[in-house]
């Protein structure tokens, strides 16, 4: 393939353009999803809907880092495909990634010459609505879909972290990545803060340990799932991550992430525990109760976090030691029942009632709030 060797700084690249024809046959389409544990059920499809089949085959996987495909997407490429006339299809760079290093044999003018093809199909970092649409297109309308050449970045050689790190930094933004998926790849590039890394890796443990009170009760997709009662990522991550920065200096004197990531883990395990056992199996993550809701499993956080700095040692009987603190919470119980919730904990917005929400349970635990480390 004719290409043109760029580089820019320490990193080297490759611009092409294929024929769309050629190019579909050279990649693969992933959407994300979890594999392990409780999943979200697809949608049922209708036999008719020629995209949502498509979608709905792509190859899922856990490792994989790509959104999930958007149907209404596809299908409004497609049609400006076959409407575009003297404007071009496709005028933006399709990104593509490979981890084998290709040859490239160069003519001397300018970078330009010939690369070589992976054995492998590219991975899309970025274009996979577009060149799904495409795929559309040529089924529809070969012939004009034959007219196509689909300019194209090339990464190689690179590990697949790299191509993550280049996924955000394309997609990090409010309209064009969710926040739980964020907190998925802060582990996974490089510029996350260290802090933001502690946080996500204590989320992780949440979702995925065996004796963790919340595995699998964790939303890491963002949105609302099939089961209202899970718990959004993203609320989870802010309210350690608000702890976590809080503690930062005295965490990396005490060893840093290694040591202690499993310990505040530990921490937040063993208060969910004693919460859960305190408010019971009726109201715990039951519907009509608010008591696995973001509000207050924020404000639980926030109790935790009180809790930890004047009671955290000794680790043994921790458990019991904190259902005895925690006892009070079983006659509030009837207070976090969806009906009159708003209204019992009365506030102008989240980030005030999730105030008053901690305010009211570590007054009922006579844990002290607010004190600095």
């Amino acid at each position: 393939m004719h290409a043109t060797q760029i580089r820019q700084k320490d990193g080297i690249f490759f611009f092409a353009s294929y024929r769309a024809k050629d190019l579909l046959a050279k990649v693969r389409f992933i959407s994300r999803f979890y594999g392990e544990g409780e999943q979200i059920a697809p949608e049922r499809i209708a036999e008719d809907d020629d995209v949502a089949q498509f979608i709905s085959k792509i190859e899922r996987t856990d490792q994989a880092f790509q959104r999930s495909l958007s149907r209404a997407k596809v299908k409004a490429l497609r049609n400006f495909y076959e409407t575009a006339v003297t404007q071009p299809p496709i005028p933006g760079t399709v990104l593509l990634f490979t981890p084998e290093r290709l040859r490239f044999a160069s003519n001397g003018a300018d970078g330009a010459g010939i690369v070589s093809a992976p054995s492998e199909k590219f991975l899309i970092i970025d274009g996979q609505h577009r060149l799904a649409a495409l795929h559309f297109y040529l089924q529809d309308r070969p012939e004009d879909a034959a007219t196509i050449n689909v300019p194209c970045i090339i990464f190689d050689g690179r590990s697949e972290d790299f191509a993550t790190e280049m996924f955000v930094i394309i997609n990090s933004t409010p309209t064009r990545i969710n926040k739980s998926h964020l907190v998925d790849l802060y582990e996974r590039v490089s510029f996350a803060a260290p802090d933001r890394r502690f946080a996500a890796r204590v989320v992780e443990k949440l979702y995925s340990e065996g004796d963790s009170p919340l595995r699998y009760r964790i939303n890491r997709l963002g949105g609302r799932s099939q089961r209202d009662k899970w718990i959004l990522q993203a609320e989870l991550f802010n309210e350690l991550h608000r702890w976590v920065r809080g503690r930062w200096r005295s965490i990396q004197l005490a060893g840093g992430s290694s040591k202690e990531v499993p310990r505040y883990y530990a921490i937040v395990r063993d208060f969910l525990k004693a919460a859960r056992t305190v408010f019971g199996d009726a109201t715990w993550a039951r519907d009509g109760y608010m008591v696995t809701r973001p509000v207050t499993i924020k404000a639980m956080i926030r109790v935790c976090a009180d809790l930890a700095r004047e009671d955290a040692d000794p680790e043994a009987e921790r458990v019991a030691r904190w259902e005895q603190r925690l006892a009070p919470w079983t006659e509030m119980a009837r207070q976090f029942r969806d009906e009159g919730f708003y209204e019992r904990f009365a506030a102008k917005g989240e980030v005030e009632r999730v105030a008053r929400v901690h305010r009211d349970l570590a007054r009922a635990a006579k844990i002290e709030t607010g004190k600095k480390d």
